[in-house]
């Protein structure tokens, strides 16, 4: 294998431009005339975040259950008195492990997006491998919810080299899982358009970043929690100034505890006093920006 710097321009330009960020889809004014979208997402990854690696830790699964059983029903009450309207992707073992949960958030109107099958690292799988697991995760969705996911977040938060041609195979409407921007844009497959919205994710506006926990290795929590409310709402503040969006990661099993809910609550306390911002599902924002901007080939 030859090292980076011998690499001719064809080759690392060729990396760069397989998947690439399109033209903005950011809208001149969102639905009914808001000033900024709002789109809060839960990553319910429960008990996958251990069972992926091959993990047999009872503890760190019974972390993954504190998810299901405490943190989902304190966003749902915090979601029900703002009447917020969300986006939970999922990992199809989680939804096995938990159908009620899911069906329970779908009846209530809430998306519920692909995360993968098991929380694998979809870059460290074989092609073949990841195109049965999305099929299959999709298949599974549908089965408990009644409905086909539009959307994904890929587990790993990245593409392998057919991570893309998976989600165009599948008609996807769009995907969360990439960084070029902060608004909505159209994924670019090797240049060519491909219909796709991206709703593009940060590591600032997820709370895994602030607060994760590994006994064994080097993360601990190191922000208080006042202070992650406080990036949050300068996130947003920024977002409603530029008439963007704010896309907002969150997981159940770290922010579902009794000294962190309260970020969620302030967030939607400032989102909703100001009074001109459109909190929606994913799908539905995503669908706005493609209806707007004449995207063909989406669902």
């Amino acid at each position: 294998m030859t090292e980076a710097w011998e690499w001719d321009e064809p080759t690392w330009r060729g990396m760069v431009e397989q998947v690439r960020a399109g033209r903005s889809l950011l809208p001149a004014s969102w639905t009914g005339g808001k000033r900024c979208a709002v789109a809060l997402s839960f990553d319910s990854d429960h008990e996958t975040n251990e069972l992926r690696d091959g993990g047999e830790s009872v503890a760190r699964l019974s972390w993954g259950e504190y998810g299901a059983r405490r943190g989902i029903p304190r966003i749902r009450q915090v979601l029900d008195r703002y009447d917020a309207r969300a986006t939970f992707f999922v990992p199809a073992v989680s939804a096995l492990l938990h159908p009620e949960e899911q069906r329970e958030l779908a009846d209530q109107g809430h998306e519920i997006g692909l995360h993968g099958w098991i929380h694998e690292r979809n870059t460290q799988v074989p092609p073949e491998v990841e195109r049965d697991l999305m099929l299959r995760a999709s298949d599974t969705l549908e089965r408990i919810c009644g409905t086909r996911p539009v959307g994904m977040r890929t587990p790993s938060w990245d593409y392998s080299k057919a991570t893309l041609a998976i989600a165009r195979e599948m008609g996807l409407l769009y995907d969360s899982s990439l960084f070029s921007d902060d608004d909505p844009y159209e994924i670019l497959d090797r240049g060519e358009p491909t219909g796709m919205v991206e709703l593009p994710v940060e590591w600032i506006r997820d709370d895994a970043a602030y607060f994760m926990m590994n006994r064994f290795g080097a993360q601990r929590p190191y922000t208080p929690p006042a202070d992650v409310l406080d990036i949050f709402l300068r996130e947003f503040e920024g977002a409603r100034a530029e008439g963007g969006l704010f896309l907002l990661t969150m997981h159940p099993h770290i922010t579902g505890y009794r000294s962190r809910i309260f970020i969620l609550e302030r967030l939607l306390d400032h989102i909703t006093a100001a009074g001109d911002c459109w909190i929606a599902s994913h799908a539905d924002i995503a669908r706005y920006c493609a209806e707007t901007a004449g995207l063909k080939g989406t669902s």
